[in-house]
């Protein structure tokens, strides 16, 4: 065994890890998949990190990454590549061409099977043979040649079934589910910190710009000061991600977010009204929005009427109701305003 590879390896997944909390099986299988010279399958509900994890993997291996977002009107040569034709040039008028998406080291399919067998089936030879033909030329893909396509398991309208020689290319499944109650937590600390590292890095470039400028004519001033609100937008969000928010607080936005996926636990209505719970955006939605309106009424903490004021916005839209809800006429509102009774607030 070559020490530096394990060991390089190992830090590779550390790190991975430490961006993607939570889903210890994602990591694994991508690491597995890179290192056998195979394409992962991912399984999973809206908002688990499938993006976020080939999106890590990229930046730890600085290699690039080519996102296909699949849709109903993907063509085959929107992922391959088509002939070009070119008229001016020392060659004179010809053919060339023009790669595709899928001429990356790592390519995320996003929604696979959003995309009809046609579409589908142009991953085929690229995933088995590692290269693409394209009017009688073979092209061959770089190395190494990772696919992760992505799939949601409760929407099934407008979807497109795998076909099985699709299915069989993947060399693994990873079928993905919820992080536990204290990975929630985790993840919504490590989405605020990377929320401020952000504001940093754009209070910095917004300061060396204006040490670059020349000073503000007379009429700049003025057309600033009508818009005075979108001058001080960045200080605002400095303001607004700087609040405190209590351990305790946090654990209530975690609460009742786990209810949401727990439903008969909390209450045997809200076990036959909810059919799939709010994602971790859920919880980041509930952490942004509560500091928000607790920075717009003057405080300088969030509290739990925070959280409540916006847990109607952040969360109406990401439960979905079961059919007897929906046949009993319950809408999402009185499902958030059942939660928002059930979980006790600190």
């Amino acid at each position: 065994m070559s020490q530096q590879a394990f060991q390089a390896f190992a830090q590779l997944r550390e790190r991975l890890g430490e961006a993607v909390i939570g889903q210890p099986a994602v990591v694994e299988a991508l690491l597995m998949a890179l290192l056998a010279d195979g394409h992962v399958l991912l399984e999973g509900l809206p908002g688990l990190a499938k993006t976020r994890a080939i999106k890590a993997l990229g930046r730890e291996l600085r290699a690039p990454l080519a996102r296909i977002q699949f849709t109903p009107d993907l063509l085959p040569s929107d992922l391959v590549g088509a002939e070009i034709y070119h008229q001016g040039g020392p060659e004179g008028a010809r053919f060339v061409f023009q790669p595709g998406p899928v001429f990356a080291p790592l390519v995320l399919a996003d929604e696979i099977n959003r995309a009809p067998a046609k579409v589908q089936s142009a991953l085929l030879e690229a995933m088995e043979e590692r290269q693409v033909t394209v009017a009688g030329q073979t092209h061959r893909l770089p190395q190494p040649f990772l696919v992760m396509a992505t799939q949601n398991p409760i929407e099934q309208e407008g979807t497109y079934p795998l076909p099985e020689a699709q299915n069989d290319r993947f060399l693994m499944k990873v079928v993905i589910g919820y992080a536990g109650r204290e990975a929630e937590g985790d993840i919504m600390r490590l989405v605020r910190a990377e929320e401020g590292a952000k504001l940093a890095a754009a209070s910095a470039a917004s300061a060396a710009n204006a040490a670059s400028t020349p000073a503000p004519t007379a009429a700049a001033v003025e057309s600033a000061a009508e818009g005075s609100a979108l001058v001080h937008l960045l200080d605002a969000r400095r303001a607004v991600h700087g609040l405190h928010v209590a351990a305790a607080v946090e654990h209530y936005i975690v609460d009742l977010v786990q209810a949401s996926r727990e439903p008969a636990r909390v209450g045997e209505d809200l076990g036959r009204w909810i059919e799939v719970g709010a994602s971790p955006r859920g919880t980041i939605a509930l952490d942004r929005c509560a500091r928000a309106h607790a920075w717009l009424q003057g405080r300088d903490f969030v509290g739990p009427d925070n959280v409540r004021a916006v847990a109607h916005a952040c969360l109406r839209h990401r439960l979905l109701l079961s059919h007897e809800a929906l046949a009993a006429g319950v809408q999402a509102d009185q499902v958030v305003d059942r939660l928002l009774a059930a979980v006790a607030a600190p």
